[in-house]
């Protein structure tokens, strides 16, 4: 198998590296930590100079029209900075089902402002206690006029606080429970967002709805609800993925950094054999992490059939979830004193990993999905 990077990825991949290197260093990163909504929209806005917040919309729509390895491409480069933009929120839980599944006023409604950076997306498929985007508690009954009627609450909204518009799964009344999908405007009235702050210091929302009115066209179609639901699930795991491999390829290079120059007797960390190991199975485990998620992402592209997607993705949310917290607890450990203090830049990476963990269904959620397939169950 192949992983090389073409041309174009090489240079979507650079081209996020200097942009995000450059808006996002660790100060910033606090600076913007400590502000009301924790977004950076001055990197936001770079990031829209850049194109980059259209590497994944058509052309048509003003953005780049690349595919799903260039997308987590970018997101690998936010994991490395830990960059408090709602990025995967707006292009997978947002941009992406839109384009796909969304009318063509509805396209033309949000995603050249995604591209252009004056909309944020986001999605709301998190559930309360077992956590199944496909039973949502949110329902949905059609009115005389063609218009729907939402009612219901939804946890754990990521964005929710600086986003115009969600995508929301819901189960439409009295049709034997078959799901449809909307685009809720979330300033709409009705709409209610009680927001929370998550371990990485991120904001995430209550999104309640209390006869919230959605127009017909803002319903996504072109396939069943529950199948949309799956088809952006697997998209949103590959991109959970990719940010948290990130993460992690940065936190193993501050390892080695801090432990090369750290001495203790007169001698470098690094040089002791049980520093050394435990950095290379960092350094393993992140190349496990980043095998497993370009193969998902390549499956993406291809077009390859919806339960193979979703066999890869769970498998590269598995290795991001499993993997991620071996590699973030060890390079924590291996900066001794310093990676206890919650200001020093490795403790950020540690938070964004603990909170990307359990998105969207930890490790043995992935590994139930995944041996359910093996069994022919689904």
């Amino acid at each position: 198998m192949n992983f090389e990077l073409s041309e174009s990825q090489q240079a979507v991949a650079a081209l996020a590296e200097q942009v995000l290197s450059g808006s996002a260093g660790a100060d910033r990163v606090g600076e913007v930590e400590r502000t009301a909504d924790r977004f950076d929209r001055e990197l936001w806005a770079a990031l829209a100079a850049s194109d980059l917040l259209g590497v994944n919309i058509g052309e048509e729509h003003g953005g780049l029209g690349l595919g799903m390895v260039e997308t987590v491409l970018v997101l690998r480069e936010q994991g490395r900075r830990v960059a408090p933009v709602p990025l995967w929120p707006t292009l997978v839980l947002g941009a992406m089902p839109i384009a796909e599944f969304g009318a063509p006023q509805l396209q033309d409604r949000w995603l050249e402002p995604v591209v252009s950076g004056r909309a944020v997306l986001t999605g709301a498929f998190s559930e309360w206690g077992a956590d199944n985007a496909l039973s949502p508690s949110v329902t949905a009954a059609r009115r005389d006029d063609g218009s729907w009627v939402l009612n219901g609450c939804k946890p754990a909204v990521p964005a929710a606080g600086v986003a115009d518009a969600a995508v929301v799964p819901a189960r439409v009344d009295g049709d034997d429970g078959s799901l449809a999908v909307f685009v809720v405007e979330l300033d709409a009235e009705g709409v209610e967002v009680l927001l929370s702050e998550t371990t990485n210091r991120e904001f995430h929302g209550e999104l309640t709805l209390r006869s919230a009115v959605v127009a017909d066209e803002a319903v996504l179609g072109g396939a069943d609800g529950r199948s949309i639901v799956e088809w952006t699930l697997a998209r949103a795991q590959v991109a959970v993925a990719a940010a948290a491999l990130g993460c992690c390829e940065e936190a193993t290079a501050m390892a080695a950094a801090y432990t090369s120059q750290r001495e203790q007797f007169g001698r470098p960390l690094s040089t002791n054999q049980g520093v050394a190991m435990r950095a290379a199975d960092c350094y393993i485990d992140t190349d496990c992490m980043r095998v497993t998620l370009l193969q998902a992402a390549w499956l993406i592209d291809e077009g390859r059939p919806a339960a193979e997607i979703a066999d890869a993705a769970a498998v590269a949310k598995w290795w991001s979830a499993e993997a991620g917290q071996r590699v973030v607890h060890a390079t924590q450990h291996l900066h001794g004193g310093m990676g206890a203090d919650i200001d020093y830049p490795v403790h950020r990476y540690f938070l964004w990993v603990k909170q990307l963990e359990n998105t969207f269904g930890g490790g043995s959620r992935q590994l139930a999905a995944i041996g359910r397939s093996l069994a022919g169950g689904g």
